[in-house]
């Protein structure tokens, strides 16, 4: 039902920054819980940032005060500003939705999935 489409990523140096662009073709994209998650090699696919149907948003701590996602419901998309890169941020990162609510942010409790972009971080 829904499909998403992630871009903005790259290679940048550690203290610069991106802005990776989720577009969503989806129905009722405003009543969808948004999030990215991030998996490096051999860990886990981690969440990173979500925002809710009503605008509330989530951070995970190694990220908070850097990173701000945000979303355009007229435009169907989401986005992640990412400020002050660091190598650790290294990731595949994915776009994610749910169209019902969770009090969880897991792999499990999301429906939907982008194909994931890179994120090289340089030192």
């Amino acid at each position: 039902q829904v499909q998403l489409v992630e871009s903005g990523g790259g290679l940048v140096q550690a203290g610069g920054s991106l802005r990776l662009s989720c577009a969503a073709s989806g129905r009722t994209f405003s009543r969808y819980g948004m999030a990215w998650f991030r998996q490096a090699p051999g860990k886990e696919r981690d969440i990173v940032a979500a925002i809710r149907s009503g605008g509330s948003t989530y951070y995970a701590d190694s990220v908070k005060g850097r990173f701000t996602i945000s979303r355009n419901n007229a435009k169907n998309t989401v986005y992640l500003q990412m400020n002050s890169l660091k190598p650790e941020d290294t990731a595949v990162y994915y776009c994610t939705a749910r169209s019902g609510g969770s009090s969880y942010y897991t792999v499990e409790s999301y429906d939907y999935w982008g194909q994931g972009t890179q994120v090289t971080v340089s030192s």
